[in-house]
């Protein structure tokens, strides 16, 4: 069984989980990783998931502010053992319901683009493309997407 956990980026599992995905990235992104990395600190962070399958930390997510109206999903991360069960999408709804319990009304992100799956995940979810913003504009490789969250009745 799957529990989700509202933490912050101080949740040692999260660290871990963070570290395992910065360590993925930095082969995957080679020497453009640096530019990535700089935008990806994990200090103070207050909206953490953490995903736990019998116990063990198995995936993450965070938000943080992005504009008074939008949230940016972050640090997404699921360890390779337990992919394709459904922890992405948890982690993914709990960041969005805990974003529309901050009275947001959207979520941001960017990935990359040759990152097939989580494309595919974000899709799933009703994230939409919209153009490279802040940071990303004009950088190769980086793909945008957005979600207008809607309030349950």
């Amino acid at each position: 069984m799957l529990k989700l956990l509202r933490t912050t980026s101080e949740n040692p599992d999260f660290r871990i989980l963070v570290s395992k995905l910065d360590h993925y990235l930095a082969i995957r992104n080679g020497e453009s990783n640096e530019f990535y990395a700089q935008f990806n600190k994990i200090d103070l962070i207050q909206h953490v998931v953490v995903a736990y399958r019998d116990e063990i930390a198995v995936g993450c997510g965070a938000i943080k502010k992005f504009d008074e109206s939008t949230m940016e999903v972050k640090r997404m991360f699921v360890l390779p053992e337990v992919r394709g069960k459904g922890v992405a999408g948890a982690v993914l709804q709990e960041l969005e319901n805990w974003a529309k319990d901050l009275g947001m009304g959207k979520c941001v992100l960017e990935t990359g683009d040759d990152m097939t799956d989580a494309i595919g995940l974000y899709q799933k979810f009703g994230y939409t493309p919209t153009p490279k913003y802040g940071q990303y504009q004009g950088v190769e490789g980086s793909v945008c997407f957005e979600k207008v969250l809607v309030k349950s009745p």
